[in-house]
């Protein structure tokens, strides 16, 4: 590796040059690290969910074939970053080494969730995957991934099981921006309020003033996953539908009669095809978050303007200053959310 380095990774593109780790094809995921990065020894990944979800159903749910796709990409590439979906995920870990320039303020020893993106961050596997069943998105294995300077871990807490707290915050980014957009009296729906970012943007609403919460999931099963959650005053949602997102005028009409349109609607699902839907959604002057890998947002900006709807979207980056926290803040202080993530993590 060479000594002098770049903090958003540069020195570490491999093809095509000129470009940024996550738009590179291919990365230097070698042990040797620069004097500003950090070698962290991988335990765990959790795949994003549109891109386990496309595995899946690529490899109608073949676990061999799921865990030798994984592996396959991992090693052609690098990092993991599906070429189908483009989305990759993030890690766990123990600190293994840092470089003397690190800015992180990680030290060897220290367990750590990456909060960047597996699309950017250098990474190789040693075992094969081969603890992991290719029957969920966390997959046990054992690695190195490096960190840049312009990086983000966090220190994994000692109250929370590691997984749980993977799973949190691999979806951390959703509630911290939803905190930060809803306004006191807000109607909100949430498009997969079910899953790990919709639980969390539904609670996170309703923390932030929002006086009614519109959970949209597509089945009578999710349904009965807001229903009966115990140990809250509130549920995570006032109303439940049970909606198909990908049709929109269907969707609009559930909402509307839910109380809505909504003045903001933040998109949780990994299934193409809710773009429509989520705007026709929303009123006039509201805001629509997309938090999907799965969104085209051509589609969208498309989308609205045909339909002649003035919305503001916004595009989940994944990252908010302190969204970490926030996250882990809501799944200890709401036995709600944490009894739906402790049974997702159990699934």
């Amino acid at each position: 590796m060479p000594r002098t380095s770049s903090p958003l990774g540069l020195h570490r593109v491999l093809e095509p040059p000129g470009v940024l780790p996550q738009a590179a094809w291919r990365l230097d995921p070698s042990p040797a690290i620069a004097p500003d990065e950090v070698r962290v020894r991988v335990d765990r990944l959790n795949l994003d969910a549109a891109s386990y979800r496309q595995l899946r159903d690529t490899y109608a749910g073949d676990p061999d074939k799921i865990r030798a796709a994984v592996l396959d990409i991992i090693t052609t590439r690098g990092k993991m970053q599906n070429p189908v979906t483009g989305s990759g995920g993030m890690l766990t870990g123990t600190v293994d080494e840092t470089g003397p320039q690190s800015p992180l303020g990680l030290s060897p020893g220290q367990r750590v969730a990456s909060l960047v993106s597996l699309t950017l961050t250098p990474l190789a596997i040693t075992d094969g995957l081969a603890r992991w069943d290719g029957q969920s998105e966390q997959v046990p294995c054992e690695g190195h991934a490096i960190l840049f300077a312009r990086s983000i871990a966090a220190v994994l807490p000692g109250d929370l099981p590691v997984p749980l707290s993977l799973a949190v915050m691999d979806v951390c980014g959703a509630p911290a921006l939803t905190a930060r957009t809803v306004k006191k009296g807000a109607v909100v729906a949430v498009i997969g309020a079910a899953g790990k970012s919709g639980s969390l943007s539904a609670t996170a609403a309703r923390q932030a003033g929002a006086t009614r919460v519109i959970g949209i999931v597509p089945n009578e099963a999710e349904a009965n996953l807001l229903r009966a959650l115990p140990g809250t005053e509130s549920p995570l949602a006032d109303v439940v539908v049970i909606a198909d997102a990908r049709d929109p005028v269907t969707l609009a009409a559930k909402v509307e009669a839910a109380g809505g349109p909504a003045d903001v609607t933040v998109v949780c699902v990994d299934v193409p095809g809710c773009e429509g839907g989520a705007i026709l959604s929303t009123k006039q002057g509201g805001t629509v978050i997309f938090f999907s890998m799965a969104t085209s947002f051509s589609a969208a900006a498309l989308g609205a303007e045909g339909m002649a709807a003035d919305v503001t979207m916004l595009v989940g980056n994944g990252y908010v200053p302190g969204h970490a926290d926030f996250a882990l803040g809501l799944i200890r202080g709401v036995p709600a959310v944490r009894n739906l993530f402790e049974r997702r993590v159990a699934q």
